[in-house]
């Protein structure tokens, strides 16, 4: 038993939010004595200071022994920051036991501390004992004069008219004793008094299912501890979050001051369990600032800032709160706070200083406090750029901000970053011959494969500031001097159109069509793969792909960063003809011509026949149907498909349905033609499918054939679902049925579609209603 405790103490100690052995000690701390208990829970509230029921069972512990002082303190240092209803009974408890003896005073004593703890959790859903106690408490008073029963009874009764307004569990009993005590004392005053307060309880039992909702998906054990992402804490804060969202919605309507008593409980209950999350403290600290109290806000961040100490982000945020009502020193010193306690303190730390000294106090004290900064071993480029910018833009001083860019230059010039932000810099001034000799110096030092971006901006100056020629010598040195990075320098030294789609773009306007833009980027992608050794295949559009090898080669990820195998991606290419087991690719003839004209090798008799056959909406829906570049899908197997799909009859008193047919190949057309064999549903049962004729949906279906080779060549997207449904819809002018997520599902393209999605009814009855 000790060789166990020592173990889960050592486990604590090497991750103290290790919820799991805490649980263990706080087990193994109930059956050890007080004295050796006590630093166990010392230890466990010092890592988890909202845990109710470590406190509840560390306070019970003394009030075993009867040690009142020490059980005191105990509930000074842990009511205000738990409040939960089984902690605060204790205390109760505690209070009732002490006082017992002393007459009067104690009742007096105890009837102070029902109303303290009423004023605290009186609002929780679980506070209904807590009302009864305190009635009973107040029944059991012995009045001995007629003046102090009065008082008695009017003191029940307000506590009753608390009680039944207030949406807890036990509201319904609440009010049949609230009704039972007024019937005891008048029923003259009973009648007025009840017909009053009966639409509020009526509110409240209302307001109570609704909130009893979301009680019931909060995890009342568990521990607060920082975030790490996983389910079960992502589900909590978003139930917590909705919970507040609903009591700031008042759905009581009651006053103000009642419903922000509401809310401040509520908040202060979230944050026994997501303590350690900085949105939370940052939401109720601003809620406390719209509601107009700017002292409990600064109180709340002052209360974050305890439990979250090394979060910057609060800091900034309670910063801004103080100097935004004017209190300006108090602003400073968050600040200087930052900046003492942190000797590693970030360059955005002093940046964000520099800042706020340069609107409170002026130019003079924002300009002493960057030449200590600029000395410190961990400043960065970002202090240099920042206070130039600062001094550009604000102090309207170029000069003062081109000395500071120099001297940054001096420390910085091998960051590409800083580079980049000097050269913005002199061609807001217009300096075009300044800005040529710093990217000709920093070009010189930055090793190639760091001067990427410069060439790039270097480049893209020339576009807007140069002439042609100087424009092509730029672009040329910079093929030159990247070419050096890689094993195929002299292609990459080879002018593209791609390049030239470059320069003589502006903004979001293209010296190209769009189709022309995407082909030009396709063949970029692919010239930077083959220059990059992935296996040709990829451009031939075959499914083999290179070797992991080489791809490991040519698309080396990051530390710490996860990306995309975007060495497996595959540009679609309408010309590939892709053949597999389950679908055979035929490739479709783009041209202009009409429609109709594309179908089945072009007969267009056969099709105008077909037209002239089909209901008018379907007719003039194929007549409006591009003519789309691509392969177009196996007919006769698409066919097959529709014809198993289960579409109710829809006819006048016939309700009939056909269940869907589990995955697996399709069965061939002759099997599905017009039989009128049962069917297994998926829970075994056997039903007949209804069909309207011996040939009526197979001649719809034939009809079909027009359509497919005008389909988009992508069947994964949203136009083609739009089209297929509506295709459906017009061929059998029946209703889908609503209740299933898919009912068959194509291969087309070598892609899955579902051909009956029930999401895009609406969209299809719209689409046909348009023709």
């Amino acid at each position: 038993m000790v060789e166990e405790s020592k173990k889960d103490a050592e486990l604590a100690a090497t991750d103290i939010y290790n919820v799991e052995a805490a649980e263990i000690l706080a087990n193994e701390a109930l059956h050890l004595p007080i004295l050796e208990a006590a630093p166990i829970y010392e230890q466990l509230l010092s890592t988890f200071p909202t845990a109710a029921k470590f406190w509840k069972q560390y306070v019970e512990a003394y009030m075993v022994t009867n040690n009142d002082d020490a059980t005191k303190q105990i509930f000074s240092r842990c009511l205000l920051n738990c409040l939960q209803i089984t902690l605060w009974q204790c205390y109760i408890r505690f209070i009732r036991k002490v006082n017992e003896k002393k007459g009067a005073e104690g009742l007096e004593e105890t009837r102070k501390a029902f109303d303290f703890m009423l004023s605290y959790v009186g609002t929780d859903i679980a506070s209904g004992p807590v009302w009864m106690d305190y009635i009973s408490f107040l029944k059991s008073m012995v009045a001995t004069t007629s003046q102090e029963e009065s008082h008695r009874m009017t003191s029940m009764r307000k506590i009753y008219q608390k009680a039944i307004v207030t949406p807890t569990h036990h509201v319904d009993v609440l009010w049949k004793d609230y009704e039972t005590f007024e019937n005891s004392v008048s029923r003259t005053l009973a009648k007025g008094l009840l017909s009053e307060y009966q639409p509020k309880f009526n509110s409240a039992k209302a307001v109570y299912r609704e909130r009893k909702k979301y009680v019931d998906e909060i995890d009342w054990n568990m521990l607060a501890v920082p975030p790490t992402g996983s389910y079960k804490e992502e589900q909590q804060c978003m139930v917590w979050k909705r919970f507040l969202a609903f009591e700031k919605a008042n759905p009581q309507r009651i006053d103000a001051a009642s419903s922000n008593r509401r809310i401040i409980f509520t908040y202060e209950q979230c944050l026994m369990y997501l303590y350690h999350y900085p949105d939370i403290w940052y939401d109720y600290a601003t809620w406390h600032a719209k509601s107009g109290s700017v002292d409990s806000a600064v109180k709340v961040f002052q209360r974050a800032l305890k439990a979250l100490p090394d979060s910057e982000l609060l800091r900034y945020a309670y910063a801004e709160l103080e100097e935004s009502r004017g209190a300006i020193q108090p602003a400073k010193k968050i600040y200087e706070n930052l900046l003492a306690n942190n000797p590693n303190a970030t360059s955005l730390a002093h940046i964000q200083f520099i800042k706020f000294l340069r609107r409170t106090e002026g130019i003079e004290a924002a300009r002493k406090y960057f030449l200590d900064a600029r000395k410190l071993p961990n400043c960065t480029y970002h202090l240099f750029v920042a206070y130039a910018t600062i001094a550009y833009c604000l102090d309207k001083d170029s000069k003062v901000a081109h000395n500071v860019f120099e001297a940054g230059l001096k420390r910085f010039m091998h960051e590409p970053g800083y580079i980049l932000e000097y050269a913005d810099f002199l061609c807001r001034l217009n300096d075009d011959r300044n800005v040529r000799a710093l990217f000709e110096r920093a070009l010189s030092s930055l090793p190639p494969e760091d001067s990427v971006e410069v060439w790039k901006r270097f480049s893209q100056f020339e576009q807007t500031y140069g002439d042609l020629t100087s424009m092509l010598k730029v672009e040329q040195r910079r093929k030159e001097a990247l070419s050096r990075t890689t094993e195929e320098g002299a292609l990459v030294l080879e002018g593209t159109l791609h390049d030239v789609m470059q320069r003589y773009s502006f903004m979001d306007l293209w010296p190209c069509s769009s189709k022309e833009l995407d082909h030009l980027s396709r063949q970029e992608w692919l010239t930077k793969n083959m220059y990059k050794k992935v296996d040709k295949s990829i451009v031939q559009g075959a499914n083999s792909i290179g070797s992991d090898k080489d791809l490991s080669k040519a698309f080396t990820p990051q530390s710490k960063v996860v990306y995309p195998d975007t060495s497996r991606m595959v540009i679609y290419d309408p010309r590939q003809s892709q053949a597999g087991p389950d679908l055979q690719a035929v490739s479709g003839v783009g041209t202009t011509a009409p429609a109709v004209a594309l179908v089945a090798g072009g007969n267009t008799n056969a099709n105008d026949e077909l037209l002239k056959a089909v209901s008018p909406a379907l007719a003039a829906f194929i007549s409006h149907l591009p003519a789309v570049e691509g392969p177009s899908p196996e007919v006769d197997l698409v066919l097959s498909i529709l014809l198993q799909s289960p579409i109710s009859t829809g006819l006048p008193g016939k309700t009939s349905s056909v269940s869907q047919m589990p995955g697996g190949p399709a069965p061939s057309t002759s099997d599905l033609s017009g039989s009128s064999k049962s069917r297994m549903n998926p829970n075994g049962s056997s039903q007949r499918i209804v069909r309207e004729g011996p040939s009526g949906k197979r001649k719809e279906l034939e009809s079909i054939k027009l359509l497919f080779p005008f389909l988009p060549c992508m069947p994964h997207t949203h136009d083609f679902k739009i089209i297929l449904n509506s295709v459906m819809f017009a061929m059998f002018t029946l209703p889908f049925r609503a209740n299933t997520n898919d009912f068959e599902v194509c291969k087309l393209n070598n892609c899955y579609v579902s051909l009956l999605s029930p999401h895009m009814f609406m969209s299809s009855i719209l689409y046909i209603q348009i023709y």
